[in-house]
């Protein structure tokens, strides 16, 4: 077996473990400073929507342009009087986005960027968004986010129990705050790719969660029966025996949306692979650490505040009190005798004149001088 099953086998036995429940103010102030951060992204920066949500135009020059990126750029500026984003992709042609701009112009605008860049405006592709359908599109996609939150909740107070659901919904907020605020941060185009990006990596966080939360369950039955463990202790010990299946599945999940990410989307030029692939990637990151650090901590320091847990906790306390106590006298006792042991076999021994034993017989063999 290798060394890293070997310490899979080990932690899902409970001979091993790290005490994430116990250090959880310290995730709780790292996943507290990043949740700020991203939140200042979005404030300073905002989110750069696509045309999908705001309307515009998407021209695509035909093959091997010699234009640059940068003349692109301008040409598509001086054409429509708004900023433009422009994209190379991997057969040489251009992507310009032109968002904000109404449709009834795009053809006065296509005519005119055909001229500077020296094509035919019929091997000019255009696409065209309207801003009334970009508006529904973005209220879909709240209203998708929200009826998803509710259904999670439900579900998962009747599977579980409320302080699960509410720990769970904590973790998905985190993931969406921090996934969001690095897309303002990066400067990344939010499209509907984003957006199924993001409700795809929300739903593996729940699933890693829930793989968590039912250890927990299984493992916290008739939990006030007993005196060896706190639910802390338990919930710790849920974290260890699932941390290697959840660091398994988050690896084997991040190698390829990071090959999307970098290679299809980084040397390949693939706008859209950006779009889905950071949200992926960031989200998939968030996700396995919010369940690990955030939402099962989280359901320890809740179920603690219970009277119950509570009492648990103090005659487990106890418990351990009394068994070191003992422990210390028993460590006492053994000094001592140890200590007796040592001082009777360094004893002398009693002995007569000149090292002869001191109890002779007297009367017994020949006498030494003569009968007289």
């Amino acid at each position: 077996m290798s060394k890293l099953g070997s310490l899979g086998a080990r932690l899902h036995r409970g001979e091993v473990g790290y005490d994430f429940v116990g250090k959880r103010k310290i995730w709780y102030g790292v996943s507290l400073l990043i949740t700020i951060t991203a939140i200042l992204g979005l404030a300073v920066r905002g989110l750069n929507m696509g045309i999908e949500f705001q309307g515009g135009a998407v021209f695509t020059t035909p093959k091997n342009m010699t234009a640059s990126v940068a003349q692109a750029e301008t040409y598509a500026q001086d054409a429509s009087g708004h900023d433009a984003v422009v994209q190379k992709l991997g057969d040489g042609s251009l992507r310009i986005q032109i968002a904000g701009i109404d449709t009834d112009k795009s053809d006065a605008i296509k005519s005119k960027l055909a001229d500077d860049l020296k094509v035919n405006p019929e091997n000019l592709a255009a696409d065209l968004v309207g801003p009334s359908w970009g508006d529904q599109i973005a209220n879909k996609a709240w209203e998708g986010l929200a009826i998803f939150m509710v259904l999670v909740v439900i579900y998962l107070a009747i599977a579980f129990e409320w302080r699960m659901a509410i720990a769970a919904l904590v973790a998905l907020i985190h993931d969406i705050t921090i996934t969001t605020g690095i897309y303002a941060l990066v400067g990344f185009e939010v499209t509907p790719g984003t957006v199924i990006g993001l409700l795809t990596i929300l739903g593996y966080s729940l699933y890693d969660t829930v793989v968590v939360f039912d250890s927990l369950k299984e493992q916290t039955k008739d939990i006030t029966k007993q005196t060896r463990w706190t639910y802390s202790d338990i919930a710790n010990r849920s974290i260890n025996s699932t941390l290697m299946r959840s660091i398994n599945t988050t690896v084997v999940a991040l190698l390829p949306v990071a090959g999307l990410l970098f290679i299809g989307g980084g040397f390949l030029g693939a706008g859209m692979l950006n779009d889905i692939s950071l949200s992926l990637f960031v989200g998939l990151a968030a996700g396995a650490y919010s369940s690990i650090f955030i939402a099962t901590p989280l359901v320890a320091d809740l179920k603690e505040r219970e009277p119950q847990m509570q009492a648990l906790r103090k005659r487990v306390l106890a418990k351990r009190a009394q068994a070191a106590t003992e422990e210390e006298q028993a460590d006492a006792r053994t000094a001592d005798a140890g200590y007796d042991d040592e001082h009777e076999d360094a004893a002398p021994a009693v002995v007569g004149p000149r090292n002869q034993p001191a109890s002779r017989g007297r009367g017994r063999g020949r006498p030494s001088g003569k009968r007289r």
